[in-house]
């Protein structure tokens, strides 16, 4: 069949791929000029299936109040006359319960895992290069109370199968000497061998120009401006041509919203209310002047709440969430102090290793639920429209595996995955409890 993919991230191109796999003739549109230049451009790089947790857990609100006036807090919840984004937030506290925290975990380190081994066949498959680092993710933590909270998640996670170790301070620097540094901000941490790292803009774009090559269509500069309901399915697709303004009308037998944050928008309009928010992202990606000095394993900093990961000669440090709808400017004073912060705090751990004079800042959309589970199966409103959305922090992580079983379900199989697949209905009690809590 014909099937119309919106929107050319990470999500979108995995889906693509796969549905060439299963077969069908595949259209991608996008505003942009060329793949993953939005949520998946400058991402923390980490692929992450061992660290698979919510955000939302028992200790989530007192850390969200405690954090409301700090303009470089990790998690930052600015309240605005916005109902979706009170919805959201009182899904959210509905999810901070040991009860569902571990039910959401076991849902992701499940797609985790079949998403890691998708991408690992994936890149066997096509050779493309990436700067791909297999040498895990290393968690530090600054404090002894810090460090007994890690371990207590490290147990929580093992009990789901994760092989997250916990580390002695020595052990620590013995995986990544280049933290000897700044070995005062180490009091222990966790390692998880099987993660890895690897520039995901970088990848996507390979994996779409191979897929144009297989013979998949890409109509870039395209803004989506609407779905056409026609009884139970969707009778087409209106896009919008950036460079002249003319408008067309793509008819498939089948669509797919791979949106991100702008997801929610397009299926309002079918009264489908996707429980998505935008989380508002930053990284900063820096030249290494002393590359021989820098981490090579991919670093998560409990005491800041970012990631620091290794790109060839560049280092990316990305973190902190804004709860500020789609807004993605950099120039804010809040913006710059976020951005500002990441480079602040690289040089206190790595002193003098990277070129600061040239910070390249980003800022991205992370399309968040309040569970931090996808959104991946078929619409509840539409027969023929099928979501794969809602991936949160975790795109990259899970990316492969959402493209690889949507294109099953969209064939008529059944993915070699026990997860709770959004409009299914063997497990509907689950997608209930999951999605729209």
């Amino acid at each position: 069949m014909k099937v119309i993919v919106l929107g050319a991230g990470i999500i979108g191109i995995h889906t693509a791929w796969y549905l060439l796999d299963q077969g069908h003739d595949v259209v991608v549109v996008d505003r942009q000029p060329d793949a993953a230049l939005e949520t998946s451009f400058a991402n923390g790089a980490q692929i992450s299936v061992c660290f698979c947790e919510p955000w939302a857990n028992a200790g989530a609100p007192f850390k969200v109040a405690k954090w409301l006036l700090k303009d470089d807090a990790p998690l930052l919840f600015r309240p605005r006359l916005d109902p979706a984004q009170w919805r959201w937030g009182l899904s959210f506290l509905g999810q901070c319960t040991t009860a569902a925290f571990e039910r959401n975990v076991e849902q992701l380190v499940r797609l985790g895992r079949y998403s890691h081994e998708s991408l690992q066949a994936l890149v066997a498959e096509t050779g493309i290069q990436y700067n791909r680092l297999q040498k895990g993710i290393l968690h530090f933590f600054g404090s002894e109370a810090d460090f007994e909270a890690g371990a207590q998640g490290a147990e929580i996670m093992r009990r789901h199968g994760v092989d997250r170790r916990v580390l002695s301070r020595d052990e620590v620097l013995a995986i990544e000497p280049a933290l000897r540094s700044a070995q005062h901000a180490v009091f222990g941490g966790t390692y998880t061998p099987s993660d890895e790292s690897g520039d995901a803009r970088v990848f996507t774009q390979a994996l779409a120009k191979l897929a144009e090559r297989r013979g998949a269509q890409f109509l870039w500069n395209h803004d989506i401006v609407t779905l056409q309901p026609q009884g139970s399915e969707v009778a087409g697709v209106q896009i919008q041509s950036r460079e002249t303004g003319q408008t067309q009308w793509l008819k498939g037998d089948a669509y797919v919203v791979a949106l991100a944050s702008y997801a929610p928008g397009l299926t309002k309009a079918l009264g489908e209310h996707l429980n998505i928010y935008p989380a508002k992202g930053y990284s900063a990606t820096l030249r290494l002047k002393r590359p021989e000095q820098a981490s090579t394993v991919s670093l998560l900093d409990d005491a800041r709440k970012i990631a620091i990961s290794r790109l060839g000669d560049f280092v990316r440090i990305a973190g902190t969430a804004e709860l500020v709808g789609l807004d993605t400017s950099l120039d804010s004073p809040t913006s710059k102090v976020r951005c500002e912060s990441l480079v602040r705090r690289y040089e206190e751990l790595f002193p003098g290793v990277a070129d600061l004079s040239e910070p390249n800042y980003w800022t991205g959309l992370r399309p968040s639920t309040p569970t931090n589970v996808p959104y991946i199966g078929r619409s509840q409103k539409a027969s023929n429209l099928w979501i794969n959305a809602g991936h949160g922090t975790l795109g990259w992580t899970h990316g492969a595996g959402s493209g690889r079983a949507l294109a099953e379900l969209m064939s008529g199989k059944r993915p070699d995955l026990d997860f709770g697949f959004y409009g299914d209905a063997l497990p509907a009690r689950a997608v209930r409890s999951l999605q729209t809590a």
